[in-house]
């Protein structure tokens, strides 16, 4: 039975002087106890199918038409009263941001309590005994302790399970969440997903997940609806959509995913152009601009949305993948519609000699209190981590948030001073060096940042903050500068007229070749590229690393690339460093870390990390890594991954492990138990390009 219906939705949102057609004549539904998945490209209009739901649309947002019933009611048209009854009580919603949408002043008891009071008539003791038991129930420690923190207390992961439970404190019928793991690590990441998963059977719950990320609902989502550009373009069954994409759209999507081509060591398909502007959609098939497959009936005329059987429905004229039909009850597969797409090799940098040599690294932060600030203790963010990065190659470094990965990077472009240890880059000590020298220095060795959006001032023109590395280390006239300015543009794949545009005018993906450009600007040796494509699409995260890698070629650049997604790392990287809680654990080429890991943690990283195939997914019951990480104040003895690692013994609280090959000389990992047999020492030779 349809617990959710909608029909025919129409949501806009009236600008100054136009129309955002935002949702486009969707329709939906959802059963009882099950689990819809809503994908697409930023801008598709699933986040806003889901706030039309919960009527918490954005100033100048309506439902223009349309028809959208809970459990057989019409709740489009209700007045604010009555609709601020059903929001919290009969629908839930987990929502993107929980830092952001949680409110800092405020301990998190009191803000899931101030749901309970709102729909139900009990005492304030007894809502706060219910913020209690909903915490334990999403699986917070020491709820009971815990209830009266604030939220900047908490972790990230932390964070979003006080969403749930406050989404979780009136029982809701609905639980809609949207993009609930889209910044958390992939640890993290499978918790979360396998809570609202264990919740959703334990309660009896209906659930919408909205997520950009087709690994997110391969083994959770019952049904799956794929939306464009404010359309949904194709629905069917979970297994169905995975096995045999019927629409172009979709198709593109598995495509671009970095785990199918670092397997296969091809280039990354990449969907052309961008999503058409809702103001004024293309009259025909919205896809037909990008689609490789479009006529001219296409680009005239509207697909509706059908399919060889009423469970597997599309909008196009011209399908891919294999027909579908009904015989006796059973589904029958019949010849291929269209060729497959096309693939291309991937092309390798020629690798040089060592370009940075890191030594006995460590950064550690004071923790400070009270009004004199006096020191109570120390954050040991980076313990003692050694490396080398030759000429052309990429360094990928993966852990979880609070692994030091970034204060690496950090350290490298002199945002961080190390507080022992060196830095060797062109025969000098950039550790030691400071003042007009460090810039100088420097120069060879650029930044790209994780949000692109706050690293780009919002006063200044596109042209003007490509310029200032120019202007701030002298180089060039004004007309030189511009010349340049241009020129950087066009290697980035952005129009030369882009110049006068303000940040808040690109796309997330066109920011984040801005600042690609205002990397590549002083011609650098080195890129530091922290976290670049996290938080972008899978397509425009494809154009990204296509880009960066075309780059690399045609420029000889080296980069360390961090990230938390192994399977993009894999894909650009030569070698894989792997850290955990301030320590190098594994490290060495990205095929012998990603499919034969030597650390237990490694193993766990992978095992986490979400993939597009729904029988893997589902066969991934007990595995990935379990715990909160440590602090980083009083990390463990000995070995610190020790207390999440399911074979740990005694000895590994007592010493710390070395780094030693293992599997081959040229891969080294951390470990009293390693996966891999050891390298007997007569046959290991250190390898240039390995850890020192």
């Amino acid at each position: 039975m349809a617990l959710l219906q909608i029909e025919d939705l129409h949501t806009e949102i009236q600008l100054k002087s136009s129309v955002v057609h935002a949702v486009d004549g969707v329709s939906l539904h959802v059963d009882e106890g099950e689990t819809l998945g809503i994908v697409g490209e930023s801008g598709c209009g699933k986040t806003m199918t889901a706030l039309s739901i919960m009527d918490l649309l954005p100033n100048g947002g309506r439902i223009a038409s349309g028809s959208i019933k809970l459990a057989g009611r019409e709740i489009t048209g209700l007045s604010l009263p009555e609709i601020r009854k059903i929001r919290g009580d009969e629908i839930g919603m987990i929502f993107q941001d929980p830092l952001s949408s949680l409110n800092p002043t405020h301990t998190v008891g009191r803000q899931i309590a101030e749901v309970v009071l709102l729909h139900r008539e009990v005492s304030k003791k007894d809502a706060r005994e219910r913020a209690i038991e909903v915490l334990d129930l999403v699986g917070m420690p020491r709820a009971r302790e815990r209830v009266d923190e604030y939220p900047h207390q908490f972790s990230g992961g932390m964070r979003q399970r006080v969403m749930i439970a406050m989404a979780l404190a009136c029982d809701p019928k609905l639980l809609i969440a949207d993009e609930p793991t889209t910044a958390l690590d992939v640890t993290i990441q499978k918790q979360i997903l396998e809570l609202i998963d264990g919740l959703r059977q334990r309660l009896g719950m209906a659930v919408i997940m909205v997520t950009h990320d087709l690994g997110v609902i391969a083994g959770r989502a019952d049904r799956v609806a794929v939306m464009y550009a404010g359309k949904v373009v194709e629905t069917t069954d979970t297994p169905a959509l995975y096995a045999n994409p019927r629409h172009p759209y979709t198709e593109a999507l598995f495509h671009a995913l970095p785990e199918k081509s670092a397997e296969t060591r091809e280039r990354l398909y990449s969907i052309p152009g961008a999503p058409p502007d809702l103001v004024n959609p293309p009259k025909g098939c919205r896809f037909a601009p990008r689609c490789r497959y479009a006529t001219d009936r296409c680009r005239t005329e509207p697909p509706m949305l059908a399919g060889e059987t009423s469970a597997h429905v599309y909008r196009c004229f011209f399908p891919v993948g294999v027909k579908e039909r009904q015989v006796a009850g059973q589904l029958v597969i019949t010849e291929p519609e269209q060729a497959p797409v096309e693939r291309v090799a991937l092309e390798t940098a020629a690798i040089g000699d060592i370009v940075l040599s890191a030594k006995g690294l460590i950064k550690d932060f004071p923790v400070t209190k009270g009004a004199l600030q006096r020191r109570v203790g120390t954050v040991s963010a980076v313990a003692g981590v050694s490396f080398d990065i030759r000429k052309g190659e990429t360094l990928g470094i993966v852990g979880e948030s609070g692994c030091g990965k970034t204060t690496i990077g950090r350290m490298l472009v002199g945002l961080d001073k190390p507080t022992a240890g060196s830095i060797s880059f062109d025969g000098k000590d950039l550790a030691r060096s400071s003042g007009r020298q460090y810039r100088r220095e420097r120069r060879d060795i650029q930044y790209m940042f994780q949000d692109s959006y706050a690293s780009l001032d919002p006063r200044m023109r596109a042209g003007s903050i490509l310029r200032e590395p120019l202007i701030v280390q002298g180089i060039g006239s004004r007309r030189e500068q511009q010349a340049k300015v241009r020129e950087m543009l066009t290697k980035v794949g952005l129009p030369e007229s882009w110049t006068e545009r303000y940040p808040h005018e690109f796309s997330g993906g066109q920011r984040q070749r801005l600042g690609f450009a205002r990397a590549l600007l002083l011609n650098p040796q080195l890129i530091v590229a922290d976290e670049p494509v996290s938080a972008l699409d899978v397509s425009v995260q494809a154009q990204v690393l296509n880009m960066m890698r075309d780059l690399q070629k045609e420029l000889g650049l080296t980069y360390m690339f961090i990230s938390h997604d192994l399977s993009v790392v894999r894909y650009l990287s030569n070698h894989i460093g792997v850290m955990y809680l301030g320590k190098l654990v594994e490290i060495g080429p990205a095929d012998e870390v990603y499919l034969r890991p030597a650390h237990p943690y490694t193993k766990g990283l992978i095992e986490s990390a979400p993939t597009a195939d729904p029988e893997t997914e589902r066969a991934k019951v007990h595995e990935g890594i379990s715990g909160e990480l440590p602090s980083a104040i009083h990390p463990p003895s000995g070995c610190r991954f020790r207390t999440r690692c399911p074979i740990a013994q005694e000895i590994c609280s007592t010493k710390e492990p070395e780094l030693k090959p293992y599997g081959t000389a040229s891969r080294l990992a951390a470990c009293h138990f390693a996966l891999q047999p050891p390298v007997s020492p007569g046959s290991f030779e250190p390898a240039a390009e390995s850890v020192s």
